[in-house]
């Protein structure tokens, strides 16, 4: 049983400290449009204690690489080997279904003018980096290049399908099987970050020979690509420590011990929870400055085998230094204007969503800045790194600290635009307090409604009236405010009627919501009514391969009411048949924000699809590949707990 410990607890190191060199890897794949928070706050601790750090965002380096002349005939070189090879057994009559699908693929690729789609791509990245980005038509080209330029890179890789947005790439194997994940790892057909590795990482690692290289893994899109960079890295350089964290690896503590191969092939060592400080004395473990048994938050390997230390240590946010972005290719995002993430909050101030498993990655323990503080460290960031447009990653902002930074924000002049996650209180009804938040710079705001039935979110133990999600929603929207509302059918216990009461008010309040997802409910396994299915009725179904699970199926015991299939084919004609009103040409959370900033107002008909038929109809957009707007959920600073939930348009 682990037990909470404070820093008062661990022995200082005595004398001069020795100083490393570390690097630190943000794996693919994540939305290109801002750094992540991540390796910045790692890096700020880091560097205060006297280490040298090497942050590299291998994530955003990626996509450069990928809509670049020079990539795209190297991945013509490697589709023009592979028809070769694939010819030649054709000739001897050798082909297998599968081969032959894939010859079809690669055939069809060959017609691509390789020159053309190379310049628009490069032409894509001038417009979203330049002012263009704020033409609605040119910025929409753009995107939907990115995406042809990845479906010509997929044919490489077949039978993997690599997307651009939203973040949905698929190599074929299921990262919730260990031995699934073991064999892509190695697999050079598929696995496309294995040349990202070789072209972008290994490099880096030879010229700055570091004596630790750290890996953030926050989402489990970024599992795959995590895990081959340090599988490859200590093939390359088993001299080097390779350590783990995120999110993911948070999630998956009691599984990681159970297949010893990630510890003796992929990783020396994880840290799980908050890292800043973990990050520091492993490395001071490693220098021989303080035994390794008292490092918090780590799970290592040693001769008799797996071992967690049995501490859990929460940073003290009040005390940790400012996130430090040197170093990070803050030029090459795929926005005009440089965000950037701040977090003011860690941990969830309501926490008693059922539904919900956030609190993992924190050991349950809400802790903020107050709000004089985080007004300094915003003003610090804007003047230090020239920006004025902020991504407030918390959980969910609290209502006192929301009015309270708003006020700050005003009397001080800062000057900026931000954007952030809030929940729906009645606190916060008054009309002054949007409109403050407004003048404060407040843009966008993304709320987790999950449902308009009362007696579904009581179920949920989330609590929110209806009047109350209707009132803060006009009052946002009379303010100037974005509102992007998200919601999910299939809450067990749900019936079909209440799930249709979501759709409905969804519907009628559409000229307050400005952008929408309604996706079916997901059951994460760290969540209380998983660790409780009796209570809400739900049988949990374990698969024995599926032994790297972060969500198990599962069956209602009461089949009046809503299944998870139903649930399925209501989202399916969410998006058929109402869906219209809301999709958007502009699809990343933070390009509706720049969006918002540059016009001054929430009422944006550019960047809309064209509507040929009203809500309610079969058919509605036409001609053109529209999405609802994507977004990153609750970005925490050193583990990165975020996910994307996003649809396409059928």
């Amino acid at each position: 049983m682990s037990e909470l410990i404070h820093i008062n607890a661990l022995a200082p190191v005595q004398g001069a400290r020795k100083t490393s060199k570390v690097m630190l890897l943000f794996p693919p794949e994540w939305v290109p449009t801002a750094p992540y928070l991540a390796l910045p706050s790692l890096t700020a601790v880091l560097r205060e204690a006297g280490h040298q750090v090497v942050q590299r965002d291998i994530n955003i380096e990626m996509y450069d690489r990928f809509f670049s002349m020079e990539f795209l005939i190297w991945i013509k070189a490697r589709q023009t080997m592979q028809l070769k090879a694939l010819e030649a057994k054709e000739l001897r009559e050798e082909l297998t279904d599968k081969e032959m699908d894939q010859q079809a693929a690669l055939e069809q690729a060959a017609d691509v003018d390789l020159f053309d789609l190379a310049e628009r791509a490069e032409e894509s990245k001038r417009v979203v980096r330049g002012p263009q980005f704020y033409e609605a038509e040119k910025l929409e080209t753009s995107l939907n290049t990115f995406r042809e330029v990845m479906h010509y890179i997929s044919t490489a890789y077949y039978p993997s399908s690599l997307v651009f947005y939203p973040m949905e790439s698929n190599l074929g194997y299921r990262p919730g099987v260990s031995k699934e994940v073991f064999d892509c790892l190695g697999d050079e057909q598929v696995n496309v970050y294995r040349d990202v590795c070789n072209q972008l990482v290994m490099p880096a690692v030879t010229k700055e020979k570091p004596d630790v290289v750290g890996l953030s893994i926050g989402t489990q899109m970024q599992l795959l690509a995590g895990l081959t960079f340090c599988k490859m890295i200590k093939e390359t350089f088993p001299h080097i420590h390779v350590v783990v964290g995120g999110n993911v690896i948070t999630r998956l503590q009691e599984e990681l011990p159970k297949q010893e191969r990630f510890f003796t092939e992929i990783f020396d060592s994880a840290i799980l929870y908050e890292g800043e400080h973990a990050l520091l004395w492993l490395i001071e473990a490693l220098n021989g400055e303080r035994a390794i048994t008292s490092v918090p938050n780590l799970m290592y390997r040693d001769a008799s085998g797996v071992h967690e230390n049995p501490e859990v240590y929460t940073e003290k946010t009040t005390a940790l230094p400012l996130p430090d972005f040197e170093g990070l290719p803050l030029e090459r995002y795929f926005v005009p204007e440089l965000i950037i993430p701040y977090l003011a909050t860690r941990g969830c101030y309501w926490g008693r969503c059922t539904f919900c498993d956030h609190g993992q990655g924190y050991f349950d323990q809400y802790r903020g800045v107050p709000a004089s503080q985080v007004v300094e460290q915003i003003k610090a960031l804007r003047d230090k790194y020239h920006c004025r447009h902020f991504l407030f990653s918390d959980e969910s902002y609290p209502p006192a600290l929301f009015k309270k930074v708003s006020q700050l924000l005003v009397d001080q002049h800062v000057g900026i635009k931000w954007t952030t996650l809030i929940r729906f209180e009645e606190t916060l009804q008054d009309q002054e307090i949007w409109n403050l938040a407004a003048k404060a710079g407040c843009c966008t705001l993304y709320y987790g409604m999950e449902s308009a039935s009362e007696r579904v979110l009581n179920l949920m133990d989330k609590h929110a009236k209806k009047s109350v999600i209707q009132n803060n929603l006009h009052r946002a929207a009379k303010a100037g405010i974005w509102n992007h509302v998200m919601a999910f059918y299939g809450f067990p216990g749900e019936t079909r009627d209440e799930a249709l009461e979501t759709r409905q008010f969804v519907i009628d309040n559409q000229p307050v919501i400005h952008s929408v997802e309604l996706f079916y409910f997901v059951a994460y396994r760290h969540t209380p009514m998983v660790r409780n299915p009796d209570k809400f009725g739900i049988t949990i179904h374990k698969q024995e391969d599926y032994d790297l699970p972060l969500d198990y199926y599962y069956t209602l015991n009461d089949p009046s009411t809503l299944s998870c299939l139903d649930a399925m084919q209501l989202c399916e004609e969410f998006y058929k048949n109402d869906f219209h009103p809301w999709a958007v040409r502009v699809n990343a959370r933070e390009h509706v924000f720049l969006y918002i900033s540059k016009f001054g107002t929430n009422k944006l008909p550019q960047i809309y699809a064209q509507q040929t038929q009203a809500v309610g109809s079969a058919q509605g957009v036409s001609g053109l590949v529209t999405w609802p707007v994507a977004m990153s959920e609750g970005e925490d600073g050193k583990e990165g707990m975020s996910r994307v939930v996003s649809h396409g348009v059928g």
